[in-house]
């Protein structure tokens, strides 16, 4: 989401947020796509891939009750660490081949 005073999204953090998307949930494993979730607003590199249930679902979403996030006692800077570890893997072996 956009908001009123927030600044271009560069080709950089646009391809960033594209290849995040195409992540599995962070929360729950569900395939991608997946909605991309700013741990802050305007921080387009800092974002976690989450499906819509565990980013704007009422009971386990982040945005409500995070009930799916206590099950698996996840957090956002837990979620970051996976997220980066997954691009990371992905580049070593884009690089390989």
């Amino acid at each position: 989401m956009k908001t009123k005073n927030a600044k271009a999204i560069t080709c950089a953090e646009l391809a960033h947020l594209q290849r995040v998307k195409g992540l599995p949930c962070s929360v729950c494993g569900v395939p991608g796509p997946s909605e991309a979730h700013h741990i802050e607003q305007g921080q387009h590199l800092t974002v976690i891939p989450l499906c819509e249930d565990c980013h704007r679902g009422s009971i386990n979403g982040f945005h409500g009750q995070r009930r799916m996030w206590l099950l698996t006692k996840k957090t956002e800077l837990s979620c970051l660490n996976e997220t980066i570890r997954k691009l990371y893997a992905g580049h070593l072996l884009a690089r390989s081949a």
